[in-house]
């Protein structure tokens, strides 16, 4: 499977941008996928995930309510609509799929496969 993130961008603060995560592979639509970022001199944390159905989502407490995730398993692709974005949502941000579990997990290291990132920069 092969990953391509696109989307990222400079923005104002209180800016949107939308995310997209293409995927090659028939067998994409079966896996667990997921954003996470790396900040300037920060771990790479998770942000949000989506069941393969899409009908299971989960976010990390600092964007939910403003970053929403979704996919269109048709068109092999994931979706991270980022809303009253804050300057310390800078990062790279990085698609990711999961092989193995039918639940979203948190930890970055469960996930198998990596886009190669897309930066986002929010200015104050």
């Amino acid at each position: 499977v092969q990953l391509q993130a696109s989307g990222g961008g400079l923005v104002q603060a209180g800016g949107s941008l939308r995310l997209s995560c293409a995927a090659s592979g028939r067998t994409s639509s079966t896996y667990v996928m997921g954003w996470l970022r790396q900040g300037p001199g920060k771990e790479r944390e998770f942000v949000a995930g989506i069941s393969s159905t899409g009908g299971s989502t989960s976010y990390a407490d600092s964007v939910k309510g403003r970053f929403f995730i979704s996919r269109d398993n048709a068109k092999n692709t994931v979706y991270l609509q980022m809303n009253s974005l804050k300057p310390e949502d800078t990062a790279v941000y990085y698609c990711a799929a999961d092989r193995f579990r039918t639940w979203v997990s948190t930890t970055a290291s469960t996930y198998d496969y990596w886009g190669q990132g897309t930066q986002v920069t929010v200015s104050s």
